[in-house]
């Protein structure tokens, strides 16, 4: 018989296994262990077994070993509709980027270090976790599991021109091949998918609009006349581009105002591809629907593009552009035979609508003030709740979008809430649910990346605070990532610079201690669109920054289970006047909520970024400070008074020249004939 205390001792490695509760002990891992037998699943996994049966079933008579589920949907959008979800519902993995691939026997999830943790925390044994993206590692692990001579099935609908192409390369000599299967395999299996919302597609107002949509047909019609390449059609595929051409917004993406369509539009017609009975007679007005000329849109079902776009192309003596980065593989193999297709990475709409106009500009800044109003509100209230003990990762990202939610002409959150305290923060896209929320403390650092959608702009802002003592390597990380966003956004070039010619800027100061971070340093913002708005930002296949464009700046830094620091700003690219030079170009900072000064360690700042913080809370103050006042926000005016105190560089801490202090030294001026 075992002793008392041996009984003691295995239930509480049960209840460490299975996570049940042993009298007022209660453990559960948050990940998965496929080791153990019988394996542990936390509660947040998915069963998927009985999905990936009738998956498996469905595949065997189209006679192929192996079928890929890419995370989006067939407009390659980044936030798909639930709808759209088919790898989240056939893996139970809810991240953003992602692609999965089943065989009759097993089943695989390739995702980045963003969501490694999330997937062993979602995903049942079923599956294997592949900790690579590339297209050459899902190739490799295909021709490992299928046989020679086997295909492999894909939806052509949600493969992009490229995806198709890279898969082809990497099979080519290993006598294994892609099968496109028109109709989605998940989509049998899924039986309560979601259904397409039953919202009317609505109008910009006048007064956020400075372009009508006639104005923007022609200004594209223009690019296509200039075109040497002569084509005679543009095909319109991400749901933004028809979003903007047309100055409408939808409601079947979450987070982004977009709707399902496609354009084509040529020298003399326009076709617009769209659910038909979510288009009022207002808008069919507006939209000229009931004529036939070259500015009147005749308006066809969504489902019958590809049999119009194939009508179109058997005529004689056409050309039909598109942008290779977001028309699907179902749509390009139609536009056959080679002459009658022309390309390029991005279409004319999408580099056109990355230059926002003189209005465009103009509320997107206003946006952005009303928006630190509801951020300066959540910090304000998170410093005085969090040293009580009652506010979570939960309540906070709640309280934020419930501030947002009172501002001027909100529309609700542009993007999931990253409330993020402690060891999540080091997820740099986690976002709390009831199973992983976290009581906020003094005792760590908490993340807070957040942003709305208003009628006139779209929002993005990340800021990092602690609200107890940081150690000494938390400041200098965060000191450390600041500096980066100062430089850049500090930094003057000639038009036409790549935003990659000087990403490394905001890693510099990191790099120089050892440090990084393992995502991108900014993305472009739109006017009541998507977030992440391309073809603007850092990377490689973005395009020339310009006057006129907006995008983020965040550079960042993650210790793995102990914290993560990230600062987002959204800056405008603007003209500069320099000595000798012309056309030079800088950033002008639209964000406009304080950094925790807590965690600034002056010393390791230069004058010039000193200079440009100083210069930055003066801007706070003459912009967000009025609105604060018009609002009759009175305690949080001085809250925010109070954190955008000029610096004084002085030792190792961000110390304040206090108004007593700058009056004392006026004064000791004046006495001495200074001024």
């Amino acid at each position: 018989m075992m002793p008392s205390c041996g009984w003691l001792l295995l239930a509480l490695h049960l209840a460490a296994l299975t996570g049940n509760t042993v009298g007022a002990v209660t453990y559960e891992r948050t990940e998965r262990n496929c080791s153990l037998f019988p394996p542990y699943l936390p509660s947040t996994a998915v069963n998927t077994t009985l999905w990936l049966q009738e998956l498996r079933a469905l595949m065997h008579p189209l006679n192929i070993s192996a079928y890929i589920i890419p995370g989006t949907d067939a407009h390659l959008s980044e936030y798909i509709a639930p709808r759209d979800a088919r790898m989240a519902f056939v893996t139970g993995f809810t991240g953003s980027a992602g692609t999965a691939v089943v065989t009759q026997t097993k089943a695989a999830l390739w995702t980045d270090s963003r969501y490694w943790v999330q997937a062993e925390r979602q995903m049942d044994c079923n599956w294997e976790l592949e900790k690579d993206v590339s297209i050459s590692s899902v190739a490799e692990w295909l021709i490992s599991e299928v046989p020679p001579g086997g295909e492999i099935g894909f939806d052509p609908f949600l493969f992009s021109l490229k995806t198709q192409e890279d898969y082809s390369i990497n099979l080519e000599s290993s006598n294994r091949s892609l099968k496109s299967v028109p109709v989605n395999l998940v989509d049998q299996v899924w039986k309560e998918k979601p259904p397409i919302p039953s919202d009317n597609l609505t109008r910009l107002p006048d007064r956020v609009i400075q372009r009508s949509w006639q104005m923007k047909v022609e200004h594209i019609r223009n690019q296509i006349r200039e075109n040497p390449y002569e084509p005679t059609a543009l095909l319109l595929s991400a749901l933004d581009e028809t979003a903007w051409l047309f100055n409408l917004r939808g409601n079947d993406i979450p987070y982004n105002p977009f709707f399902y369509s496609y354009t084509l539009l040529t020298m003399d017609e326009i076709w617009l591809f769209l659910h038909t009975d979510r288009v009022t007679d207002e808008l069919k007005v507006y939209l000229n629907a009931s004529c036939a000329g070259p500015l009147c849109v005749q308006l066809k079902s969504y489902d019958t593009v590809r049999d119009h776009l194939k009508k179109y192309v058997a005529q004689p003596g056409v050309k039909v552009w598109i942008g290779t980065e977001y028309t699907n593989y179902a749509l390009y193999e139609l536009i056959t035979p080679e002459e009658k297709l022309m390309t390029s990475t991005y279409s004319p709409v999408l580099t056109t609508k990355a230059v926002k106009d003189d209005t465009e500009q103009r509320i997107l800044r206003d946006a952005h003030v009303r928006d630190a109003v509801a951020v300066i509100q959540l910090l304000m209230w998170l410093e005085k709740a969090v040293p009580e003990g009652k506010e979570t990762e939960l309540t906070a990202a709640e309280y934020v979008n419930k501030c947002r939610g009172k501002q001027k002409d909100s529309r609700g959150p542009s993007f999931e809430t990253i409330s993020a305290s402690g060891p999540n923060a080091a997820l740099a896209h986690y976002s709390p649910s009831e199973e992983t929320n976290r009581k906020l403390t003094v005792d760590e650092m908490y993340l807070v990346d957040s942003g709305g959608q208003y009628l006139d702009g779209t929002t993005d802002i990340t800021r990092t605070v602690h609200w107890g003592t940081p150690t000494a390597m938390q400041k200098d990380a965060f000191t450390r990532v600041l500096m980066g966003n100062i430089e850049i956004s500090r930094t003057i070039f000639p038009s036409g610079t790549r935003g990659v010619n000087m990403e490394m800027l905001g890693r510099r100061a990191l790099w120089e201690v050892g440090l990084n971070y393992g995502h991108g340093t900014g993305h472009g913002v739109g006017n009541y669109f998507g977030v992440h708005e391309w073809p603007v930002g850092f990377q490689s296949n973005n395009i020339p920054f310009r006057i006129g464009m907006f995008t983020s700046i965040e550079p960042g830094y993650y210790k793995e289970n102990d914290f993560g620091i990230r600062i987002e700003d959204v800056v405008v690219i603007v003209p500069v006047h320099t000595e000798y030079g012309h056309n030079y170009l800088t950033f002008d900072t639209v964000s406009l909520v304080p950094y925790d000064r807590k965690l600034i360690d002056t010393s390791l700042l230069s004058s010039i970024q000193l200079q440009w913080l100083n210069k930055y809370y003066e801007t706070i103050r003459k912009l967000v400070g009025p609105e604060l006042d018009k609002q009759g926000l009175h305690e949080e005016k001085d809250w925010m008074l109070k954190h955008t105190e000029s610096f004084m560089k002085s030792g190792s801490s961000a110390s304040v020249c206090s108004s007593s202090m700058t009056l004392f030294a006026l004064a000791v001026a004046l006495l001495h004939n200074i001024i």
